[in-house]
């Protein structure tokens, strides 16, 4: 039997601090032998079609495959399912929606990225969409560490001031709209970046020094937040370097190898190091790895079966 496993089921399920201790469990552990795979094709107007797999974490016996359709205007933006199988019988344990898990993994991840680069002592913080990814950054990073206020920016301004209301003013924080990104992160320590942009919003003049910028867009080939003189200028993590380079970051402003410092399983294994020193910019720049829908859809599942959730289907009755 496979368990279906809605968006409203799995927001009932899944637990911040849960997820992103399986996330940096995900970080730490040895690397599957095989490579991520990210597959996507473009369609007629402006969707595209995506697959990622295997999703492969050392000690969880289960593997995933996801399958999105992403088209920018719509809403949501990003549908599609993730396949929860077996390891050893490639039994279909659940299926679980995409855009729930993805904003999950995406969000929290980068959470733990954001507080592992950015000064001990930066508490104040700048949002540029203010989309489910934003949420899941802000919930994550709020149990990380101490925040002081926030601003948000969204081509929607209502959409910015609810985000406000809920992650500043509810939660005792100084919240404040802007409409223009680059007036948005003057005085902001950490920024947060997640956007479809195709054209850079930040440039290196906008950033203060000392400031760390995670940017959470550029996820295929087009995409692009940041502009190459920010880039250059910074100290550049990412989740994978390949992938930064195919469609990633690094990719969409034209950079090299060169200019990544190692990727967040170095930083978090200790083999590289984040920030050198505290005037420096650093930048967080993910694409997103299989592995990581694996970490939040088996934190989902296990859940799910200890609490008799969800409802059940036989795909081959």
């Amino acid at each position: 039997m496979t368990l279906l496993l809605n968006r409203s089921a799995l927001e009932g399920l899944l637990d911040p601090a849960e997820c992103a201790a399986a996330l940096r469990r995900g970080f730490t552990a040895e690397p599957a032998a095989t490579g991520p795979l990210r597959a996507v094709a473009p369609l007629p107007g402006t969707g595209t079609a995506t697959a990622l797999l295997p999703g492969l974490i050392e000690g969880v016996p289960a593997y995933t495959v996801k399958v999105n359709a992403k088209f920018p205007g719509g809403r949501p933006a990003l549908r599609g399912v993730v396949c929860l199988h077996d390891l050893e019988t490639g039994e279909l344990l659940a299926l679980l929606d995409s855009a729930t898990v993805t904003a999950w993994r995406t969000g929290l991840a980068a959470a733990l990225g954001t507080h592992a680069l950015a000064r001990p002592d930066a508490r104040t913080v700048t949002v540029i969409g203010a989309g489910a990814q934003a949420e899941l950054v802000m919930a994550g990073l709020a149990d990380l560490r101490e925040l002081d206020s926030l601003t948000v920016c969204d081509l929607d301004a209502g959409r910015a001031a609810a985000f406000a209301d809920r992650h500043g003013t509810r939660r005792g924080r100084p919240a404040t709209v802007s409409a223009d990104p680059r007036t948005a992160v003057k005085g902001a320590a950490i920024v947060i970046v997640a956007t479809w942009s195709r054209r850079p919003l930040l440039h290196a003049a906008d950033i203060a020094p000392g400031t760390q910028v995670t940017a959470l867009g550029a996820d295929q080939p087009g995409k692009c937040e940041l502009s190459a003189d920010l880039l250059e200028s910074a100290r550049v993590v990412v989740d994978d370097i390949p992938l930064a380079l195919e469609m990633g970051v690094l990719g969409s402003a034209g950079l090299g190898v060169e200019h990544a410092a190692g990727t967040m399983a170095d930083l978090l294994r200790g083999q590289v190091v984040g920030r050198v020193q505290a005037k420096e910019v650093t930048v967080y720049a993910p694409v997103g790895l299989p592995w990581q829908d694996l970490a939040v859809a088996w934190t989902a599942y296990r859940a799910a079966r200890a609490g008799e959730a969800g409802p059940a289907f036989d795909f081959l009755a």
